[in-house]
């Protein structure tokens, strides 16, 4: 049987606090288990002021501090001649590094993209802009002004597969690999357009020519092709130059599109509803439905009317705060009381999952119970 010397090693006082424990949730070891190389694909991200986060190829994972009850001794080989002989007994030293009282752990997290838009600020896409505007600035200059994707990737706290999906979210184009959100109006006359030559071209939603259309908004409306095919790759696959449209998700931007001038003032929803499927015509009209825009919306009946009628006003929940505290009071200051239903969506950016959701109902809200159901209201009390 071997012996062990044990004996504190001379870096010992330099290794003080070197040495982190990170404890993996079954998702990472299993993974880890199966693929040793796939954590060297890891980052930890944040800033001083930031609570750090370690990231995967398509996770996020907020790392807290747990105390322990009892100290784990952090011990390696130690480095020394092997006095062993064929007659004596193996001996071997281990050293004594360092002294931990806590261990990191790793809890599922959301994304922290909402950076984003403070970076892009400024820096939109509109219509007849063709990037030719950095040619007679210096090129130091050029460079500090560029916000690009590698920037990005620096500087928030997200895995890359999330950072590619709140891009696409945001409907931020990559122009020379520099960020630039497209323009709301913009956005929606490229989708109309889309629309409108997918049938006067006679080609298939789901198979049209990437090319033809292209080509087409290009020759008639000066929509560049790197613009549109991005376009066409945020609202559906491109598979061997064919566009395989998500008809869903095109007209729920051109609804978002209509709805947003409607942030201050009301439009009925018949109303609503009548432009909206007039923007994108006959083909697609049965895909409209106001469920498309739900977390978008808030809806109330004008009883001045004869007879009232329901109206829509744009209150976006991308404009809500990050933090769970502040949406509820912004959300509770906006309703007094909500249901299931209508509060979900407004939660949807900011949890994992439907229990994290349910975990933020139960702390910031109380439950009341009528005849029409279930109602959240403030656990706190606001001052308008």
């Amino acid at each position: 049987m071997p012996e062990y010397t044990l004996k504190f090693s001379s870096s010992a006082v330099a290794d003080t606090a070197a040495f982190k424990l990170l404890e993996l949730p079954p998702d990472l070891s299993k993974l880890v288990e199966s693929n040793p190389d796939e954590s060297s694909s890891w980052s930890i991200k944040g800033n001083p002021d930031e609570d750090a986060v370690l990231c995967t190829a398509n996770k996020t994972y907020t790392i807290r501090s747990i105390v322990l009850s009892n100290s784990v001794i952090v011990a390696t080989a130690g480095v020394g001649e092997d006095t062993s002989t064929d007659e004596t007994p193996h001996s071997t030293s281990v050293e004594v590094r360092d002294q931990l009282n806590e261990i990191l752990e790793l809890v599922p997290s959301v994304p922290r993209l909402h950076k984003l838009d403070v970076l892009l600020r400024g820096k939109e896409y509109d219509e007849g802009q063709e990037g030719d505007g950095d040619m007679y600035m210096d090129e130091s200059e050029v460079g500090k002004r560029k916000f690009t994707y590698e920037k990005a990737r620096a500087m928030l706290q997200a895995s890359d597969a999330e950072l590619d999906q709140g891009l696409k979210k945001r409907r931020v184009l990559i122009l020379n690999g520099e960020l630039r959100p497209i323009s709301p109006t913009y956005l929606n006359a490229i989708l109309e357009l889309l629309l409108t030559h997918l049938v006067s071209l006679s080609l298939p939603h789901d198979s049209a020519s990437m090319d033809a259309l292209c080509c087409a908004l290009q020759d008639g409306y000066d929509v560049r092709k790197d613009v549109c095919k991005q376009v066409m790759a945020w609202f559906g696959n491109i598979i061997d130059g064919e566009w395989c449209m998500d008809k869903t998700a095109v007209v729920r931007e051109i609804g978002l599109g209509l709805l947003r001038p409607y942030r201050e003032e009301s439009i009925p929803l018949d109303e609503f509803l009548t432009k909206w499927r007039k923007s994108v015509g006959d083909t697609f009209e049965s895909e409209v439905s106001v469920d498309l825009l739900s977390g978008n919306y808030l809806t109330q009946t004008d009883v001045l009317k004869e007879p009232p009628i329901v109206v829509l006003t744009y209150f976006p929940s991308s404009q809500l705060p990050i933090d769970p505290a502040a949406r509820f009071t912004d959300l509770f200051l906006t309703r007094p009381r909500w249901k299931a239903d209508e509060i979900s969506p407004f939660l949807a950016d900011i949890v994992v999952d439907a229990k994290e959701r349910d975990k933020f109902l139960l702390k910031y809200t109380r439950a009341i119970t009528d005849a029409e159901g279930i109602w959240y209201t403030a656990r706190a009390k606001y001052n308008g």
